[in-house]
């Protein structure tokens, strides 16, 4: 029997979520916890991956059982096992076939941005000292729904096989003291949100055009493209997936 397991976690002290050789991950961690509760070895796959110090809201993977599970139970005490900066949501029953990374149609990312000192945000959102121009930063991210190739925001040493990605919402929000970015699209590319919001505070600070933004995507030259946001800023916010790969109770 196949579950998926939907999971949040605060990424400060992980090295990403994928295992790591020489470094903690959220994803050996988990395997480490399932492995020890179900008393098998249980090897895990995420929707996808995220790098060091970024955080998940909502992340979904896989697993495998030979026997069916009670959820709640099952959800209480594997939380009492797991460190608190790492939750269990939820434990979903679906198909066989479903693969939590292959079968997830959109995924939703939000960047976090202090507009003032804040100690109690230190790790959890990007502090900046000067406020940008929110309304041109959300016309130069309108142009990112006109392109499909995004290779100049991704990370050059990737395994990536296609820069394609099918952006559907990019805006930017102020509430208060907060500046919130959300992007949502079917992937994303390794470092891709990081190097998007970087590219469009050079444009709310006025470092480069709107219309350079363009130039920057058809250029497909990571090194034109803005420094990366930090990664403490970034969360990866929802996960969909089409509902027929869930089993009906």
């Amino acid at each position: 029997m196949r579950y998926f397991i939907e999971l949040a976690y605060n990424g400060t002290h992980y090295h990403g979520w994928q295992m790591q050789p020489d470094a903690i991950s959220v994803e050996e961690v988990l395997e480490k916890t399932f492995s020890t509760f179900f008393r098998k070895d249980i090897q895990l796959v995420g929707a996808g991956r995220t790098d060091a110090g970024v955080h998940a809201r909502q992340l979904f993977a896989h697993f495998d059982l030979d026997e069916s599970i009670g959820i709640e139970e099952t959800i209480y005490k594997l939380n009492s096992f797991l460190p608190k900066d790492i939750s269990i949501q939820n434990i979903i029953h679906v198909t066989d076939e479903a693969h939590a990374r292959f079968h997830a149609t959109s995924r939703e990312y939000e960047y976090l941005i202090s507009l003032r000192k804040d100690p109690f945000q230190q790790q959890l959102a990007y502090q900046i000292n000067l406020v940008p121009d929110v309304d041109v930063m959300n016309k130069a991210a309108e142009i990112l729904l006109q392109y499909s190739d995004f290779q100049c925001f991704s990370r050059s040493n990737t395994d990536a096989k296609t820069y394609l990605c099918n952006v559907t919402k990019a805006v930017w929000e102020v509430n208060g003291s907060q500046l919130k970015f959300t992007i949502t699209a079917n992937r994303f590319l390794r470092n891709m949100v990081r190097a998007i919001v970087g590219t469009l505070l050079n444009v709310g600070f006025g470092k480069i055009t709107i219309d350079q933004v363009h130039e920057i995507i058809k250029s497909k030259d990571r090194s034109n493209a803005g420094a990366s946001a930090p990664a403490h800023g970034l969360y990866l916010t929802k996960v969909c997936y089409p509902t027929t790969i869930f089993v009906k109770k």
